[in-house]
């Protein structure tokens, strides 16, 4: 159902969080491994059992956007358990996560920004992107709220599924500060 869903064209990134311990995990990566997933992402605040879980899968894994600094990453580093860091530079900032993508690297590991909150978010991103050497992609909401197109000053560019570097100051785009009064806070 996935890929009749999905096509033949798009990836399909199975984002598991934090719903299963280890043996959970590992029942659901036999009962999944005849699919073709580009990814599981698995969330797990043991890296030993997260190196467990990626030696008994057939899929890449990733995960620890909810982690905030470099010391939090590297015993997953250390341990082997993933083959991608999801980092999520707008809540660590983009210093911390540089340090963070270049431990990656110095363990073999990718990386993919944990991009779901809009177009300042994704501009923050796609600088980060253009940075590193270790990127496998940059996950972006297409469905995202529709004031964003209003209350900035330019949208991501998106062409052929790859998101232009902005060549504006700052990280691209500006809010709009009028527009933003008409978005108050919940």
């Amino acid at each position: 159902a996935f890929r009749e869903g999905a096509g033949q064209e798009m990836d399909i990134l199975l984002d598991l969080n934090f719903n299963a311990r280890t043996e959970g995990y590992l029942t659901l990566l036999r009962a999944l491994r005849d699919h073709d997933l580009f990814w599981i992402e698995i969330d797990t605040p043991h890296a030993g059992a997260l190196a467990t879980i990626r030696q008994h899968s057939p899929f890449t894994i990733s995960g620890c956007e909810s982690l905030t600094g470099l010391v939090e990453f590297l015993p997953y580093f250390q341990q082997e358990a993933l083959d991608v860091a999801i980092i999520d530079a707008v809540w660590i900032g983009i210093w911390q996560s540089l340090k963070i993508a270049a431990a990656a690297d110095a363990y073999q590991v990718n990386i993919a920004p944990h991009n779901y909150y809009g177009h300042l978010a994704t501009m923050m991103n796609v600088h980060f992107c253009a940075a590193v050497p270790n990127l496998k992609i940059m996950e972006t909401d297409i469905d995202r709220f529709a004031g964003d197109i209003e209350i900035f000053t330019h949208a991501p560019s998106i062409n052929d599924g790859h998101v232009e570097v902005p060549d504006r100051p700052g990280w691209g785009t500006e809010p709009n500060e009028a527009l933003l009064e008409k978005y108050p806070p919940l």
